[in-house]
This record gives C-alpha cells, sequence and structure tokens, in this order.
C-alpha cells in the first residue's frame, strides 16, 4: 500500500477536491471524526468546512494546517468499504492523528479504488503535531498494514530512461498520468520555450498554460497542466503545477529552458528537416519523410488556416526546435507560404480562339496593309513567348532544396509573384541556406 501525503494552508480546496468527486458520483464518504456527515450522503462542502473551524484555532503561527492523505492498496487487493475504512483509522492513529478532526473518502472514478483523507496538523489549542519523519513513519506503517492484513507489497511506480511514455488515457488516473508525463518530458528533453515544451508534451495528449496574477497584492506566477484529447481538448479538472511537483513548476521550467540554450546542437536536426523538405511534394509528404526520420512536427494554425507556428520535435536527439529557430527557410511564414502555393489548383491557359479575317479583293493596297499587321501581330506574339520563356528560365531557377516545386502557372498570381521577388532579392544578396 502506498501512502501519498500533500501538507497545505487550502482546507476549502482539499474539501472542494473530494467533495465534487462524491457529488459526481466518482466516489463517497467512508466516515469521519469530529466532522458532521450529510444523512444523504453528498458533500456539503460550507459545512463540513465550519465543521473543521470549530476545532481549529483561529489565529495561529502553524502556515501550513491541512494534511491531505491519500491511501493506494495494490491492484489485486480486493477491499470493500468496511476494511478502507478500517484502514484509514488504523493509518491516522499509529500517525498520531487518530484523534483529530478527519473526513476519509473512497474514490471510484478509476479502476483501481483507492481513499483520501483531509485532517489538519494542529490541535485546538493551535499547537502543532509531531511531524517529524512524517513521510518515513507513514512508510512504516503502512508495511506493518500489509502484514497485518496480508496485502500485497506495493511500491511507488519507478521511472526509469527506458520507461516509454504513452498519451494520457481518459479512464485512468489522470494526476497520476500527468504527472508521469511532465516528470519524464523533462527528464529526457531539451526545449527552450513555453511553445516547444507544449509541442512535446501535446504529442501525449497534455498541455501547459502560464498563470501569472495577484493576490494580497503579491504576484505570482506559475503553470497549469491539462489532459486533453488528440483534438487538444481539455478532458479534466486543471492540475496546478504544486500538484504533481517540483519537477513541474514554474520555477523548473524556466531553468530547463536557461540550461538548454548550451546544450542544443541545431545542425542533426536541421539536416534531417532539410532533406524531408526537399523532397517532399507537399504538407502531407513532408510529415511522412519527417515521420521516417523519427521526427515530430507541430504545426499551429489561425482561424483561416494559415500556418503561424511549426515545431519539430527530434525524438531521435531529444529536443524540440521552432522552426525559425533552424533558419528562416524552415520558419512557419517559409512553409505556409511553400504550401499554401502548392494546394491551390493549376490554372489552365485560356484557349485561343482564331478568328479567320476575310480577304479584301477590291483594293491591293489594303491587302498589304492587312498583310503588314499581320505580320506585325505575329512577331510582337513571338517576341512575348520569347520574353516570357526567358523569365520562366531565369527567374525561376532557384537552387535551394525543393523549391522547384514554386514553378507558376500560365495565369498571373500576386502571392506568387511577390514571393519570386522576395527570393530574387535573397538571391542578390548572396542568402543561401546553411545546412
Amino acid at each position: 500500500m502506498v501512502a501519498k501525503i500533500s501538507i497545505g494552508s487550502s482546507l476549502y480546496g482539499a474539501l472542494c477536491y473530494n467533495g465534487e468527486k462524491v457529488n459526481k458520483e466518482n466516489g463517497r464518504i467512508l466516515g469521519s471524526n469530529k466532522i458532521i456527515i450529510p444523512v444523504d450522503g453528498k458533500a456539503d462542502i460550507g459545512q463540513m468546512a465550519e465543521n473543521f473551524r470549530m476545532f481549529m484555532p483561529k489565529m495561529g503561527k502553524t502556515k501550513k494546517p491541512v494534511l491531505h492523505i491519500s491511501l493506494n492498496p495494490h491492484p489485486d487487493d480486493r477491499l470493500s468499504d468496511q476494511d478502507f475504512e478500517i484502514l484509514a483509522r488504523e493509518y491516522l492513529d499509529k500517525l498520531g492523528f487518530g484523534e483529530q478532526p478527519y473526513v476519509i473518502y473512497k474514490h471510484e472514478d478509476i479502476d483501481r479504488h483507492h481513499i483520501h483523507i483531509v485532517t489538519v496538523n494542529v490541535n485546538e489549542e493551535g499547537k502543532r503535531l509531531n511531524q517529524d519523519f512524517l513521510y518515513r513513519r507513514s512508510k512504516k506503517i503502512t508495511t506493518e498494514l500489509e502484514e497485518k492484513y496480508n496485502l500485497h507489497k506495493a511500491q511507488r511506480e519507478k521511472i526509469s530512461p527506458d520507461t516509454p511514455i504513452t498519451k494520457v488515457d481518459s479512464n485512468g488516473d489522470i494526476k497520476r498520468q500527468v504527472a508521469n508525463t511532465v516528470k519524464m518530458v523533462g527528464m529526457r528533453y531539451k526545449f527552450q520555450s513555453m511553445g516547444e515544451y507544449n509541442a512535446i508534451l501535446g504529442l501525449y495528449n497534455v498541455r501547459c498554460d502560464t498563470a501569472d496574477g495577484r493576490v494580497n497584492g503579491r504576484e505570482y506566477h506559475g503553470l497549469v497542466y491539462f489532459a486533453t484529447d488528440d483534438n487538444g481538448n481539455k478532458i479534466a479538472t486543471p492540475l496546478k503545477a504544486s500538484r504533481l511537483g517540483k519537477f513541474a513548476s514554474r520555477t523548473a521550467i524556466d531553468g530547463r529552458f536557461e540550461r538548454a540554450k548550451e546544450k542544443i546542437d541545431l545542425a542533426p536536426t536541421k539536416r534531417k528537416v532539410a532533406d524531408a523538405l526537399s523532397q517532399s511534394s507537399d504538407k502531407d509528404d513532408f510529415v511522412a519523410k519527417l515521420k521516417e526520420r523519427n521526427i515530430d512536427v507541430v504545426f499551429r494554425y489561425t482561424d483561416e488556416g494559415r500556418i503561424y507556428g511549426v515545431t519539430f520535435v527530434d525524438h531521435d536527439t531529444m529536443k524540440a526546435l521552432n522552426g525559425s529557430r533552424l533558419g528562416k527557410d524552415f520558419s512557419a511564414n517559409a512553409l505556409n507560404a511553400r504550401f499554401s502555393q502548392q494546394s491551390q489548383p493549376t490554372e489552365q491557359a485560356p484557349t485561343a480562339t482564331v478568328v479567320p479575317i476575310p480577304t479584301p479583293t477590291n483594293t491591293t493596297s489594303e491587302s498589304q496593309s492587312t498583310s503588314s499587321a499581320g505580320t506585325a501581330q505575329t512577331q510582337a506574339a513571338a517576341s512575348t513567348q520569347n520574353q516570357t520563356s526567358q523569365s520562366d528560365s531565369g527567374d525561376y531557377d532557384f537552387t535551394l532544396p525543393g523549391l522547384d516545386l514554386f514553378q507558376p502557372g500560365q495565369s498571373f498570381n500576386p502571392d506568387e509573384e511577390e514571393f519570386r521577388r522576395r527570393m530574387q532579392r535573397k538571391k542578390k544578396r548572396g542568402h543561401r541556406p546553411k545546412f
């Protein structure tokens, strides 16, 4: 049996978290001490908070008086509600909290049923209870209970360098899955911005948002994590970084940003992306060719469907890189221009209609005049065709990888013309991408 202990300052928050499980029929209240439980089994969060405050001093020095404990038996242990309640009360007695006000909840939202206990670590006089070696004592107690009741020995899940990262399963323990994903991503990958961080997390149905604000005149800067579905939609209650662990905090992630700057080598990823781009025929083909090179690409779109962000996640070198870090040719603007032009249908050249000109018979001068005019038109058309041919062979003779796909159709496109001029200016300045 694994016991997890959280020490905090928000009694209402702990009661609300468990009370919502009960009121949504994802849990039930098994028992309590000194706290009144409604007869209908529902959780009256406000009334329960008032009951707790009756046994707590209004003024005290303890800044974090709340203990939120979860007891997690091995999945192979089949325990009844009564068994759970007995374990919880005996655990609290051995820990020294048996006379404190507390509430025992059973969570049933996942297959592995477990219990939560909310209590306080100060007595009615405001004196803090003994918390010395709290976690060590807790471990000893759970071992004793396993032996006494013949339970399976359950250990905390250990994360090794070989542990695979999997997508969050909405039917599983959301908090545990999100915490494991965040921890393993932080251990293995290098990233330098929130966008790059989210590009990796998003592959496993997790998202992170910054939470900045002011409380009681003091600024705070934190992070909030979400579990999502494959389309990026939230599927569970947001999780503050503090609930996952220090590894998920704003301080820890900002530190990873800074350390990554000194360790990231762009060259290997840039070579693979350039190679895939030069061989791809369209965006889908580009994504597929990157997959073959063990790279995931994450595009971000505006409401109009324009690409405004792109991040490459290289699983071989374990790093995430925004396209602009690799060079302008791999930026969101460049890729949007390329793929949007490729997706446009090629316009057919208008078919020329030949209108026969009747030959006048009454005057020779008119015939000569008409003949001269026809010859002039033929020469002008030939000159125009020659100029167009020269323009096609000169202006679009790009040497950058894959830019041969930008061949213009026979109709004029202002977006293509602007892109062509921009590339010409780069050529005149001697711009070449470095691979």
